[in-house]
């Protein structure tokens, strides 16, 4: 008898293990753990943070994408959604995504989050998914685009140099858009004096383009419509600067914190903490740009408690340009809207020694309590730096000062212009008080007499009363213009 045997392979069976955790009978891995187990025991989101911040521009709703582009997006849009991701720092290093959402908050709320889903390996072949929240804060910044049209003082003095010259004769017509002004001009050769005249009187840069009209393919003739773009540093006078440590060094030192003290066909930076004077030219601010960390409508009421004006000997030494219209001083201060509520006093060093005594009413910028965000400023130590830097004095309530002026300015016949409303009328008057502060400024700008207060017996004013509130007086004002021109006059 013969067997037949056929040849029998044996056959192995994969042992299974116990979970460490729960003790589920389970394939053996990495971890000897279940994938439950791997869900509360692995976190694999921990290095991604669950917080974050937005800036967002109140005014023309834009969001910043670091480091200095602005994206205009709506909430819960696909726009929010990229700028928000882009925030989160170690997404796709640590872990790969998924899906990501928004889950829906109050529009007022200021806060925006993001439901999000990853996924890691965490063993071999073992790949972990989790969804968890990140939650961001909207803070408001101003962008470049909008800072530059909020910088109103600086377009009012432009406007008064171009009536002193009278720049702008040629204009077939002048609108106010967003952003500035528009002039139309019948021929290019008057436009082209327009910004040569604007080349030299302020720091700005121009790009010209064309766009075809018309063609005459039996004369060859085009007809081009020329569109040339000028835009102007978004710098003003009392403007706080923040620069950078590169050009801090090329300009002998000077700063960080410096204030713009004017602007002409150069920008002249002064630190308030040693008197050094600095002259930036187009070329070189073009070439290293820089922006406004606070300007003039963003600083806080201080009240002056002592005044120590510091001798020869207690001055730092300045090597370069100082100046010598100023005084340096240690002043003490304390904020208006904390009198009465919180006994603290700030000391800081001050350009404005020859002017400021105990009791004045002082504008400045709150370094310490504010929010900016600007990447000159996050080079330095902020503990190293003054926690309140002083722009200027308050001379008298702005009701008093403009009853008793006694002069006027003549407007550009501009179309499209807003109603006035408070804002707008604030800068005015603003604007109005540099005039009398500042007789560098109001060289380049014609001033014509009022006589309507003029006459007025009310206007007559005790000299003891406001002897230290600047005035313009009566040897620098012009004569009323005739009538034909008296509907451009500022009532």
């Amino acid at each position: 008898m013969e067997y037949i045997t056929d040849s029998i392979e044996p056959t192995t069976t994969a042992g299974k293990i116990l979970c460490c955790q729960c003790g589920v009978l389970i394939e053996p891995n990495t971890l000897n753990m279940c994938n439950g187990c791997m869900q509360t025991q692995i976190d694999i989101t921990e290095l991604i943070p669950k917080q974050g911040q937005l800036q967002m521009c109140n005014k023309c709703i834009r969001y910043l994408q670091p480091p200095n582009t602005w994206i205009s997006a709506q909430l819960e849009s696909r726009e929010l959604l990229t700028v928000c991701l882009k925030r989160i720092k170690g997404l796709n290093k640590e872990v790969r995504l998924v899906d990501a959402g928004f889950i829906w908050t109050e529009p007022h709320s200021k806060r925006i989050k993001v439901k999000l889903t990853v996924q890691k390996e965490v063993a071999q072949g073992a790949i972990l998914q989790q969804t968890f929240i990140v939650e961001f804060t909207i803070f408001n910044q101003i962008c470049d685009d909008c800072q530059r049209i909020e910088a109103k003082d600086y377009w009012k003095a432009l406007v008064q140099l171009l009536l002193k010259h009278n720049a702008h004769s040629d204009a077939s017509n002048i609108k106010q858009v967003y952003g500035g002004l528009d002039f139309y001009f019948a021929e290019q050769n008057s436009a082209r004096k327009l910004v040569d005249f604007l080349m030299c009187v302020v720091p700005c840069r121009f790009e010209t383009s064309k766009r075809l009209i018309s063609h005459d393919i039996h004369s060859n003739i085009y007809n081009y419509k020329y569109t040339t773009l000028v835009e102007i540093v978004p710098v003003c006078k009392d403007d706080i600067v923040c620069l950078s440590k590169k050009q801090s060094k090329q300009l002998g030192n000077i700063g960080p914190m410096c204030i713009c003290s004017r602007v002409t066909q150069n920008i002249y930076l002064i630190d308030p903490k040693t008197l050094k004077v600095a002259p930036i030219s187009s070329n070189d601010y073009w070439r290293s740009p820089f922006t406004a960390l606070c300007d003039s409508k963003h600083l806080v009421e201080y009240i002056v408690c002592d005044v120590n004006v510091l001798d020869a000997d207690s001055k730092p030494h300045v090597y370069g340009k100082e100046s010598h219209k100023h005084a340096l001083a240690e002043v003490y201060v304390m904020k208006g809207s904390e009198i009465g509520v919180v006994d603290k006093q700030y000391s800081t060093i001050s350009h404005l020694g020859h002017i400021l005594h105990p009791g004045d009413t002082v504008m400045g910028f709150d370094l310490q309590n504010s929010n900016v965000s600007d990447s000159s400023l996050d080079q330095y130590d902020l503990e190293q730096l003054a926690d309140v830097i002083l722009v200027k004095k308050v001379y008298a309530d702005k009701s008093l000062r403009n009853r008793r002026r006694q002069w006027k300015l003549k407007h550009m016949d501009v179309e499209d212009v807003a109603s006035v409303n408070s804002t707008i009328e604030r800068d005015y008057t603003e604007f109005l008080e540099d005039l009398e502060e500042d007789p560098v400024l109001r060289q380049n700008i014609n001033v014509y007499k009022d006589e309507k207060k003029l006459n007025q017996a009310s206007n007559t004013v005790d000299d003891e009363e406001d002897a230290d509130i600047p005035r313009i007086g009566l040897d620098e004002m012009l004569a009323d213009m005739t009538m034909e021109d008296s509907d451009k006059m500022d009532s």
